[in-house]
């Protein structure tokens, strides 16, 4: 069970670091959402689950379910839904005022600092000095 979880927990993130390096903004939101999954399911992993138990100690209970894992996944849930509500905001602010969804503002080979456009420039201003 353990194999299975690690190897999911890197998938997961894996997929998220690959999102995150694409250029477009939607898919580093994916990105993040997937990252901040992952980072759920590994404070899960590291608090020790116990089904059955009580997460209060009673004194009746000899042993009870710790539930600071649980209060700070369901805390991050929601701080996450807050920061990908704000991050998705911020993208589409971006694309209304850069008409582009690409997270620099440019597409590749379309923006006044593209390589092809420096190279025509150079060529024509060879050709007006000849």
């Amino acid at each position: 069970m353990e194999l299975l979880l690690a190897s999911a927990l890197g998938i997961v993130t894996a997929c998220a670091v690959c999102l995150m390096l694409r250029g477009r903004t939607f898919s580093v939101v994916l990105g993040l959402s997937l990252l901040g999954y992952a980072i759920n399911l590994f404070i899960f992993a590291m608090g020790r689950l116990t089904s059955g138990k009580p997460p209060v100690i009673d004194q009746a209970v000899s042993s009870y379910a710790d539930p600071i894992p649980q209060a700070l996944v369901l805390t991050a849930i929601v701080i996450g839904f807050g920061m990908t509500g704000f991050i998705v905001e911020l993208a589409l602010r971006a694309r209304n005022d850069t008409k582009s969804d690409h997270v620099d503002g440019e597409e590749p080979g379309k923006g006044s600092n593209s390589e092809s456009d420096q190279v025509s420039s150079a060529k024509n201003k060879e050709e007006q000095g000849s």
